[in-house]
């Protein structure tokens, strides 16, 4: 999962979100900051902050609650696939 902003408080309220709807879910899940514009642009986003997960763009310019980001990773069966590979691997 990959938060995209500059760095300002409304990006902060993303990746802190982002930590909190993952926060006691079993598998391993990165967040990583990206600040650099280039970056950002290649992604098409014009508006942040934004939120990708696994490569795709699925928020741009608010900050979503964390129950928001957790039904995201949930319609992409993340939580599932994460859950399965930490049981069984």
């Amino acid at each position: 999962m990959e938060v995209l902003g500059s760095g300002c408080k409304r990006c902060g309220e993303l990746e802190a979100a982002a930590k909190e709807a993952v926060n006691g879910l079993e598998g391993d899940f990165e967040i990583a900051k990206v600040e650099d514009p280039q970056t950002i642009a290649a992604y098409r986003v014009m508006h942040t902050p934004g939120l990708v997960i696994n490569g795709k763009v699925r928020s741009t310019g608010k900050v979503l609650k964390a129950e928001e980001i957790r039904a995201l990773l949930e319609s992409d069966n993340i939580i599932k696939e994460k859950t399965d590979a930490a049981c069984c691997a």
